[in-house]
């Protein structure tokens, strides 16, 4: 048996930040959580990159990286609720569009298929652990009235998971419709 190769190694780490990541935003210093939020969304991108210059794409990273991905940015979206950042809506909208894509990800694997992250979900992912950062910091409460930079960047958000959502289920949706 090989080792794990490097892109899934961050994979990996990545997973293993999150709950560092969490505490420090709830209970530490919301400078060093953005720090490791950083850190963390670099791996994606890094991971990303060596598997596809390696070539050394895996099923397992296909299934753990965006898995990882949601659950560092479902993990923030939370942390931002409890911190009064984010109206809960936002965050159970994410993780509504994300539990729906991954049933439709368990019909495939059911049917012995495959479903890699699209461009719209890498979109998505990528607007979103930008966005993320600048909503830990004061540049997220700048503006006038309802149209602050976080409420701002929750719009985008929120149209970026629907436009994802509706790409992956006009792709992939007969593989659900195949069953009725």
């Amino acid at each position: 048996m090989k080792g794990i190769n490097l892109p899934n190694k961050l994979t990996i780490l990545r997973v293993i930040l999150v709950p560092v990541f969490i505490f420090t935003l709830l209970y530490g210093n919301r400078w060093a959580a953005l720090v490791l939020f950083i850190a963390a969304s670099f791996t994606d991108w890094l991971d990303g990159y060596l598997a596809r210059k390696n070539k050394e794409i895996t099923d397992f990273g296909k299934f753990a990286d965006p898995l990882a991905d949601k659950l560092l940015v479902t993990s923030a979206l939370v942390g931002f609720v409890q911190l009064g950042l984010i109206p809960a809506w936002v965050a159970m909208a994410v993780i509504g569009r994300d539990l729906a894509v991954d049933g439709l990800r368990m019909v495939a694997a059911a049917k012995s298929v495959v479903m890699a992250a699209g461009m719209s979900g890498k979109v998505k992912t990528a607007v979103t652990m930008v966005a993320i950062p600048v909503m830990m910091t004061p540049l997220g409460a700048l503006g006038w009235g309802v149209f602050t930079v976080n409420n701002i960047l929750c719009v985008v958000i929120l149209i970026l998971n629907l436009w994802s959502m509706l790409d992956y289920f006009m792709k992939n949706g007969k593989l659900v419709l195949e069953d009725m």
